[in-house]
């Protein structure tokens, strides 16, 4: 009763941002992502019988207190779809700085989702998997796939509607994205917290919600088309109306640092040079940087040349789930 998955981050261009329903992790708008190849996870679950209590190895640390009882929590659910009360030994290899906005919750439980319900013996599909996923990270239920995958809102109250489909797969567009890594600190505002202090308490979160599903709708028909100026300006124009509710909310916080800013500003000065490149940013001070591959050595020297960029990782669009 044993597996070993990878699982890679996504980068959401239309924002997951604000849950309906907290314990089942339902989100209040539709949104998309792209799976990157720069940053995984792989996690071998292993159950056996005569375990007293679960455990979990993180980059060969262990790990006890509240994150071990999140792990815990999530493999209740696959009990529960086994049907018998059987604990597991957890390691995970983490190729992602953790809580620092760059997703690593992501690839962690759509990796722990897949690695887990395959030893238990469960055969899920795609769907299941992702609706699985998402019940321990939102933004998990997107890595279950590669390329271009949106993960659909739903209406039940159950969540029984509520997974990521692909729309295209990675070899759909050949786009470039660089994680421009600014600080691999933990956060001070968790995304959880802040999302839900977001939603109670920022008079802007209606009309963020009204508009991001017009955006959802726009990125989708440029994705298909390929027309990367158009996908750039809707995922860019989105990040920052995210942002904007977080200005709003009661006490108002932000995941910006003034080098966040800075980066901002060169990616826009690109622009003004005739070179397409445009800003993302998830719950977090980092920034992903979409681009074309024609335009890398252009970009790449144009971040390097920052003060206060610790690394550029560079991805393009990754692969869904596999086993290892």
């Amino acid at each position: 009763m044993k597996a070993t998955a990878r699982a890679h981050t996504n980068i959401a261009l239309i924002k997951y941002w604000g849950k309906r329903d907290e314990s089942l992790i339902l989100p209040t708008n539709s949104n998309l992502s792209v799976t990157l190849d720069g940053f995984s996870t792989e996690t071998t679950v292993h159950f056996r019988e005569g375990l007293k209590e679960d455990s979990f190895l993180l980059n060969e640390q262990k790990v006890e207190g509240a994150a071990l009882g999140k792990i815990a929590v999530f493999l209740d659910k696959v009990r529960a779809l086994y049907g018998k009360e059987i604990y597991a030994q957890v390691q995970s290899v983490n190729h992602v700085p953790t809580a620092a906005g760059l997703a690593s919750s992501a690839s962690g439980l759509a990796a722990l989702a897949a690695a887990s319900s395959k030893a238990i013996g469960l055969s899920l599909d795609n769907m299941e998997l992702s609706r699985l996923a998402r019940q321990g990270s939102g933004s998990a239920s997107r890595s279950i796939y590669g390329g271009f995958v949106e993960w659909q809102m739903g209406e039940r109250e159950d969540g029984l509607d509520s997974y990521a489909v692909q729309i295209a797969d990675q070899s759909h567009w050949d786009i470039r994205i660089a994680a421009v890594v600014l600080s691999k600190t933990v956060k001070k505002v968790s995304s959880r917290e802040g999302m839900r202090r977001t939603v109670e308490t920022s008079p802007f979160y209606a009309g963020w919600l009204e508009q991001t599903a017009k955006d959802l709708q726009e990125i989708k028909q440029a994705i298909i088309a390929k027309d990367f100026e158009k996908m750039g300006s809707v995922a860019e124009a989105n990040c920052l109306r995210m942002h904007a509710t977080t200005l709003g909310a009661n006490p108002p916080f932000t995941y910006w640092q003034d080098t966040t800013m800075r980066v901002m500003q060169t990616v826009q000065n690109l622009r003004e040079q005739g070179i397409p490149a445009f800003f993302t940013i998830d719950a977090g001070p980092n920034v992903k940087v979409l681009y074309l591959p024609e335009d890398e050595a252009k970009v790449k020297n144009s971040l390097q040349a920052m003060e206060d960029v610790e690394d550029i990782i560079i991805s393009k669009p990754g692969s869904g789930i596999s086993y290892m």
